[in-house]
């Protein structure tokens, strides 16, 4: 066995850097390059695709990616492990071997499938599953005949068994974006799937790298920071046989790896930091020590772990009507004046009761709602969200808004012409037990056909159900220590943060510059605070996490997201902008914080 692994990320979503992976490979010194393609809602594009055409449904993108970047990965003896299958992992596979044939380049390849469980439904109803969304309790009921895509989120088992079938490539369907690299980790250092304290650091590890550049720079707070953006270094880490690991990029690439670049990464999208779930693991981010030990090489340890739960997360995709978003740019003088009064013009013109509409003023606080500060813009694009079951309605209001251009306000321009109407695939999370999902290890021949297939279980039998540990909730006021002296400061001079969407939530990970600021925000920066700057947007509960190994805390906004992915009516439907907004918020201070600024 190994003593150490390096597995460097080339994709952290659908439509990620074309260049990355040949980036990756090029500068070598790899054992394994890892891909992730897949959200929620790729896999209701993706079924959507395949119906239209039985070979389609995985990730094009993908092909072309590894085909430039090929010649490297063999010339290095690089592994790739990717999820890009989507719902035809195998066509994917296929279509890979077709290129790579014209360049004359043979690898073993092999493919797991059976997280799409979408023809099982029927059964699974007729057996008593009743797929409760998980994040509001309701039942699936009369939604079910409206399904059109249920993928199982998978782990590890099915990809080890690729690998130790010589795979050189393994292509998966959704298998989770830890899941494609803990798996090297386990078959290269021998790790147990039950050492929980290992496989957690391994899912810790995954995390950091799974979003792509935004752990080496991308999406950072002190972006001012980072000298170049060109040739942008993705993430690696070199993870060792104990369960530390190392985060650090390529020489002579864009971006930064440093404490705060890997913090900000650590803290997003995990809800509770006591138990961020995963179908091989559940990981404690508790207990982390994150420290620089060169320049764009950092080190983490203290990562742990506890057996998973004996489910899969369910991702399900319905048919819930149709939408349609229109633009028409509006110019000063008096931008948000006539904006103002070109949408209720438009509006009362329509004469339509929709089951949801918004009217959104980008350039003013289309974002930020009531947190936003107050300016006088000079242009704003306002755009008007409709969704509704009934399509005409849309047809309608797709047919009405160019008319403003000539019978409003002047100063006025349409873009993009007359709005798409599109369908609406909404997202529907539920829980699945592991019992339920056979999955299907694939090894193909060089050109393409099947020659070994072994069917896996999913339940390793260590499943358990996890004591849930406490949200940690902050208290009221201000601690008495301080000086009288307090000054205002915005909240970006204390803190860095990141923010994500998990459904119709949203997090905010927010980490203090130092201990001391720490303890002064444990007081100050309360649960009901954020309630209170977000309350235009947020419409649930807030609970706040602490992390004090990271001086770091999570806050969760529940029902935060207008209803989540395609049912969101915003132009930040994944509530990507909250920690800037967060972080623009003048506060009061005393003097010794205020001296510890940034």
């Amino acid at each position: 066995m190994k003593t150490s692994v390096r597995i460097a990320n080339s994709s952290g979503f659908w439509g990620d850097d074309p260049g990355a992976m040949l980036r990756q490979a090029q500068a070598g010194n790899l054992d394994y390059i890892v891909s992730d393609y897949l959200a929620e809602v790729s896999m209701s594009i993706l079924q959507k695709q395949q119906l239209k055409n039985p070979e389609a449904g995985y990730i094009q993108d993908f092909i072309q990616h590894f085909v430039v970047a090929a010649p490297h990965i063999l010339s290095h003896k690089i592994k790739l492990v990717t999820n890009a299958g989507g719902n035809n992992p195998l066509a994917c596979a296929r279509a890979l071997i077709k290129e790579l044939e014209k360049q004359n380049i043979k690898l073993n390849i092999a493919v797991v499938e059976g997280d799409n469980i979408v023809a099982e439904l029927p059964k699974l109803i007729a057996g008593g599953e009743t797929f409760n969304n998980f994040e509001t309790g309701l039942p699936l009921g009369d939604k079910a005949s409206k399904i059109r895509s249920a993928n199982a989120y998978v782990g590890v088992p099915a990809i080890l068994k690729a690998l130790e079938s010589g795979a050189d490539v393994v292509i998966t369907g959704r298998a989770t974006d830890s899941a494609v690299a803990i798996a090297p980790m386990v078959y290269e250092l021998g790790w147990s799937l039950q050492d929980w304290n290992k496989m957690g650091a391994g899912m810790i590890a995954a995390h950091i790298i799974e979003c792509g550049g935004q752990s080496t720079g991308g999406n950072f707070t002190d972006w001012e920071t980072i000298e170049r953006w060109d040739q942008f270094g993705f993430p690696i880490i070199e993870m060792f046989a104990n369960g530390d690991f190392h985060v650090y990029k390529h020489p002579n690439t864009g971006g930064a790896v440093t404490i705060n670049t890997v913090k900000e990464q650590l803290v997003y999208e995990i809800a509770d930091p006591g138990n961020y779930y995963g179908p091989d693991v559940i990981a404690d981010l508790t207990n982390l020590h994150v420290e620089q030990v060169s320049e764009d090489v950092v080190k983490v340890s203290g990562g742990r772990g506890k057996a998973p739960t004996p489910y899969f997360k369910l991702s399900m995709a319905y048919e819930s009507g149709f939408k349609a978003v229109g633009s028409i740019i509006i110019s000063g003088p008096d931008a948000l004046k006539k904006a103002e009064h070109f949408g209720k013009i438009f509006w009362d013109r329509l004469g339509l009761e929709f089951e949801k509409t918004n009217t959104e003023f980008l350039g003013y606080n289309a974002c930020h709602l009531g947190m936003a500060m107050p300016i006088v813009p000079n242009e704003i694009l306002l755009r008007f969200h409709a969704l509704d079951k009934d399509r005409k309605k849309l047809e309608t209001f797709s047919q009405l808004l160019a008319s403003l251009i000539l019978t409003g306000p002047p100063g006025v321009a349409v873009t993009g012409g007359r709005p798409d109407i599109q369908q609406v695939m909404a997202y529907w999370p539920a829980l699945l037990h592991k019992k339920h999902v056979l999955l299907t290890l694939k090894v193909l021949s060089q050109d393409g056909e099947i020659k070994k297939e072994e069917t896996i279980s999913s339940v390793t039998g260590f499943e358990a159900i996890p004591l849930a540990s406490p949200s940690l909730t902050a208290t009221q006021g201000k601690s008495g220590h301080f000086s009288s002296e307090w000054k205002s400061c915005r909240l970006k001079e204390l803190c860095l943060a990141r923010s994500g969407d998990k459904g119709n939530s949203s997090n905010i990970g927010v980490i203090a510059r130092n201990a001391q600021i720490y303890e002064f925000l444990k007081d100050y920066l309360s649960p009901d605070l954020v309630k209170y700057w977000f309350e235009d947007l947020c419409k649930g509960e807030v609970i706040r996490y602490e992390l004090k190994s990271l001086n770091a805390f999570n806050f969760v906004l529940a029902d935060a997201l207008d209803g989540g992915g395609t049912l969101a009516m915003r132009i930040d439907a994944q509530g990507k902008t909250f920690a800037s907004a967060l972080l623009n918020q003048l506060i009061p201070v005393p003097d010794e914080i205020y001296e510890l600024r940034n």
